[in-house]
């Protein structure tokens, strides 16, 4: 029995039946497996065949609390959406994680990243800091510069206003668009910033020195700002303030990474409509060039700290659901979030493993180290699939990245080869 099954009995599970977007099979309950299927009762995983993509929301709703037995149906049916997607390979981006500042005003019950001033710990890196690390990264083949910083802390610290005013800018969000600059005009790496909620303003400027950015919408539940929940105290993680920033990016056709955190108090009917909020926005815009299924984890010092984590099973359904609902978009899992089986997630259909450092910890959840290189490879080709580099900007998004013109689209079209990946040798 693989050890994602845990005893969940499949015999009183309600039997389901095709959703509105999809076939009719007249009057016959059916189990979920012979929803993949395509047929009867009983067929084994292998034998999926033409289940219709996307799926539905009501369908993706009964998909993702399916019982234990059908869940190899539903890992096979998400595995071969991958391979007509983009068969073959799963992809990495080989980065070095910079966080600008850990000061924010947010407080998010399971963040030990945040810090206020006078913490032990809080700090915002000076511009040598910055390119020192970038430059050990380009020695190491890095390609990406992954931004991470707290949500405009100078609006609630006197002390970070302060900071600014003596490294020379008036706000984060200025600090953060020169340290791009900087990095893209002195090293081979290429800035994907992580800043929290923008405006149209700001996300058109920092689109001008770097090819892609990013916000996790988290989820869509505006329960979870509810006193005591995760997201009380939060004032940047109000659902419709991050759907707002995701939209303005797909106006301006800016090449954007987002996704969902599960585990954090969310229902799973939750995390299908979080799915579905992204899907829309996408197939308004065209720009979602990754979603991210994140994983919460414990960690001792956080409010959240007895909270369960999910399990296993939940990150397969999740992330199978993901690619089911959005079959032509890259989905992406952290392999540090869920070692030591974090090669189980190729079967459930994603094609990327998001950043891997060499050189920097995942100062989001630095108790998870990331997985040595070789050894990941070694994971990814033992499921079947050629590991490749990727830059922070996937294959299929260079030309609007490349269409802003200057030294971004110069460097971005020196970078890659014929299939838009790392080249090989920079790789090596």
């Amino acid at each position: 029995m693989p050890a994602y099954i845990t005893t969940r009995n499949c015999l009183p599970a309600p039997l389901l039946m095709y959703d509105s977007m999809h076939r009719k099979l007249a009057g016959s309950a059916m189990t979920v497996s012979s929803i993949i299927a395509g047929s009867e009762p009983g067929l084994h995983s292998a034998e999926v065949t033409d289940l219709e993509l996307p799926i539905s929301p009501a369908l993706g709703l009964q998909l993702i609390d399916c019982p234990d037995c059908d869940l190899p149906a539903l890992l096979a049916a998400a595995r071969a959406a991958k391979e007509k997607f983009k068969p073959g390979t799963v992809t990495y981006s080989r980065k070095v994680f910079l966080p600008l500042t850990n000061l924010c005003r947010d407080y998010c019950g399971y963040c030990t990243f945040r810090r206020d001033p006078g913490d032990s710990g809080a700090h915002t890196m000076t511009p040598e800091e910055v390119l020192a690390v970038a430059c050990a990264g380009e020695k190491l083949g890095c390609t990406e510069a992954l931004f991470s910083l707290g949500d405009k802390p100078e609006l609630l610290f006197p002390a970070m206003r302060g900071r600014l005013r003596h490294l020379g800018y008036k706000s984060t969000l200025h600090y953060l668009e020169a340290m791009c600059e900087l990095v893209l005009r002195e090293t081979t790496l290429f800035p994907h910033p992580n800043p929290g909620l923008l405006s149209a303003e700001w996300i058109e400027r920092l689109a001008s020195v770097s090819p892609s950015m990013g916000l996790m919408l988290e989820t869509t539940s505006d329960a979870l700002l509810a006193p005591g929940a995760a997201h009380d105290n939060a004032p940047d993680k109000v659902p419709a303030k991050r759907l707002h920033t995701i939209e303005e990016a797909g106006r301006q056709k800016v090449p954007f990474t987002t996704g969902l955190l599960i585990g954090i108090g969310e229902r799973a009917k939750d995390r299908v409509e979080t799915l579905i909020a992204i899907r829309n926005l996408h197939e308004r815009y065209g720009h979602i060039q990754e979603v991210i299924v994140q994983n919460f984890r414990v960690k001792p010092s956080i409010p959240m700290a007895h909270w369960p984590e999910p399990s296993r099973g939940e990150m397969l359904r999740t992330a199978a659901v993901a690619r089911l609902l959005m079959p032509g978009v890259n989905i992406q899992a952290p392999p540090n979030l869920n070692a030591p089986y974090y090669d189980e997630l190729l079967d459930a259909g994603i094609n990327d493993w998001g950043g891997i450092s060499p050189l920097t910890p995942d100062y989001i959840n630095p108790e998870k180290p990331w997985p040595h290189l070789e050894q990941l490879r070694l994971r990814t080709e033992s499921r079947g699939f050629q590991l490749r580099q990727r830059l922070p900007v996937y294959p299929e998004f260079l030309p609007q990245a490349l269409s802003r013109g200057g030294l971004l689209a110069q460097k971005l079209g020196a970078a890659c080869d014929r299939d838009g990946l790392v080249q090989e040798m920079r790789a090596a």
